[in-house]
């Protein structure tokens, strides 16, 4: 049995990084061999297989033709003929059809090792058209490997361009679409990712309402970058290095400033009422990518409230209290932080504003600190009942945000 180490797992060693799950390829045996050896099979559309002890992933060696449109009509050959390298072959980059052998030994016969030395994210063959999802994967992968120096080969980004004009990225489904995106979303530079769809033109397919915002101006003494595109990437990059690996807040922060896409041509650069003019954009992208309940919920607020929350010393204190009502941020205190950090995110997400201060965050979570220290049990103990009761706590509230706040 030839057993060999292949994808992440030798990519990421190379790279000097910490490799994850490990995925190893079986050359030249049956599914009745594996399963003989003690492996359980796990695999619906090839064989993959489980070991016995380390619970890691064997598949046999194997390759994949196209049999229909999108990325699931492929026919599948695992029989014991097909050789390593026809394996690797059917693999989407060069930096991921690399083999080690249990000696050590490197397989590479497509120069995934001169790429990662040149730091290249390049296709293996054009089979890499046959699965739109790819584009997705190379973009993800940048959000990735951007820090590191990558970029994407010439010759691939012709070969996604074709795909998109194509049609091809239309098979995909939307439950894809956001694996990808959130993935892209945790990962360090999703910057990257947005800017290798939008140069392929796959951003307008995937997510025509972050797409439509490149070109759109912003006035240059709030936004020096002036582009709404540059802009979200400069947010998206914040929240990737204030809140690592996490995409709610990602998400959020990469859905705020949907509106400004929508404001009349003759009234730009000035975007009046944007926050709300994006509600109903992000509403349909998140219907369409079926994007999780607390993902939206977060987004349709940070997208409603973050002009509120930069003009926080203006707001009147019965004013913050009900803005922290209608974030439900008594009932679910965790939002008012992450509304705070995702404005801190467009705040500093501006040419030249990256190392800013952002007092209005510690001010909106003092605030709401004070708020919901103050209860219903309390307006009770005072002998307070019935009906009353929501209009005095909501009046302590309101007084408990002053004290925080000092004279204005």
């Amino acid at each position: 049995m030839d057993i060999f180490l292949v994808g992440g797992a030798v990519r990421d060693r190379l790279l000097g990084q910490t490799p994850g799950d490990r995925d190893w390829v079986v050359v030249g045996e049956t599914q009745a061999a594996m399963e003989a050896a003690g492996f359980r099979a796990i695999g619906r559309d090839f064989p993959v297989f489980l070991h016995p002890e380390t619970a890691e992933e064997y598949a046999l060696a194997r390759t994949e033709r196209k049999s229909g449109r999108g990325y699931r009509g492929f026919v599948v050959d695992a029989d014991p003929s097909v050789t390593l390298e026809q394996d690797l072959g059917r693999r989407d980059f060069t930096i991921n059809a690399i083999a080690e052998a249990p000696d050590g030994r490197l397989v590479d016969p497509y120069g995934g090792v001169r790429d990662i030395e040149a730091r290249v994210l390049r296709h293996v063959g054009a089979a890499f058209s046959e699965d739109p999802l790819r584009v997705l994967r190379a973009a993800r992968f940048m959000a990735r490997f951007a820090p590191l120096g990558f970029t994407v080969a010439a010759e691939t980004m012709d070969l996604m361009r074709g795909m998109v004009d194509a049609g091809e990225l239309e098979a995909l489904t939307p439950e894809r679409v956001w694996q990808e995106l959130s993935r892209a979303l945790a990962s360090a530079q999703p910057s990257a990712f947005l800017r290798t769809l939008h140069d392929c033109g796959a951003l307008a397919v995937v997510l025509p309402e972050v797409d439509a915002l490149y070109g759109v101006p912003q006035r240059a003494e709030y936004h020096p970058e002036v582009d709404t595109g540059v802009h979200q990437e400069l947010v998206s990059d914040m929240a990737a290095r204030l809140a690592p690996g996490d995409a709610l807040i990602g998400f959020a922060a990469l859905t705020h400033d949907l509106g400004k896409a929508l404001t009349p041509k003759d009234r730009l650069p000035r975007h009046i009422g944007h926050e709300h003019a994006g509600l109903a954009p992000l509403d349909g992208l998140c219907a369409r990518l079926k994007v999780p309940a607390a993902f939206r919920e977060l987004a349709m607020i940070a997208c409603r409230e973050h002009l509120n929350v930069h003009r926080i010393d203006e707001l009147r204190d019965e004013t913050l209290h009900d803005l922290i009502a209608r974030c439900d941020g008594f009932r679910k205190p965790e939002r008012i932080g992450q509304l705070a950090l995702v404005c801190e995110c467009d705040k500093r997400g501006r040419l030249g504003s990256a190392e800013d201060a952002y007092p209005q965050a510690d001010r909106l979570r003092a605030a709401h600190a004070a708020a919901i220290a103050i209860n219903a049990r309390d307006i009770a103990a005072d002998g307070i009942t019935g009906p009353a009761v929501g209009e005095a706590l909501r009046m302590a509230r309101i007084a408990a945000i002053a004290q925080t706040r000092g004279p204005r």
